[in-house]
């Protein structure tokens, strides 16, 4: 299911939140603002970049995952960085796995070559998650995150599609 501000915005908000806070699933320090929100959803949309989300069956939202610029420069147009995120309370039931799916069928449909993840190296889910769908390891920038008094390091995974048909310069 595709996300919006309206519907989603507190939801990812409090997913952001809990990751900054008490993981080193995103190199933050300081909780994000609803303001960083209206921002976010703001660049997705003007990057025509898919915001993906799984809901209960009360309409709770239990994990989402999208994609943006992995580098601004031209020639990396047809390859993205992609996050993934599961609300505390619902890890380990797949729902990373299913949003993870969606967002590369819709990275197919819009004709995306490379998937990048950068994975915190010591987040062992994240990476068997990325493995079992098929990405692979391709570098590791040690020490360059330090969040919770020590150094990060920073394992970059990636999963090439076939597409697009037919690449184009320019």
């Amino acid at each position: 299911m595709r996300c919006n501000f309206e519907r989603h915005a507190d939801a990812i908000l409090e997913i952001f939140n809990d990751a900054i806070i008490n993981s080193t699933a995103l190199y933050d320090y300081k909780p994000r603002t609803r303001q960083t929100m209206v921002d976010w959803f703001a660049a997705k949309h003007a990057g025509s970049f898919p915001v993906i989300g799984i809901e209960d069956n009360d309409g709770v939202l239990l994990g989402f995952g999208s994609y943006g610029t992995f580098r601004s420069w031209p020639a990396y147009k047809y390859t993205v960085e992609h996050s993934v995120y599961v609300h505390k309370d619902h890890r380990g039931q797949g729902l990373g796995r299913a949003v993870m799916r969606e967002l590369i069928a819709v990275a197919r449909e819009n004709e995306v070559h490379a998937m990048v993840g950068a994975i915190d190296a010591a987040n062992t889910g994240s990476i068997a998650l990325h493995e079992q769908l098929g990405f692979k390891h391709v570098g590791t920038l040690p020490q360059v995150g330090f969040k919770f008094g020590r150094w990060l390091d920073l394992a970059f995974y990636q999963l090439l599609l076939d597409t697009p048909a037919h690449p184009v310069d320019g």
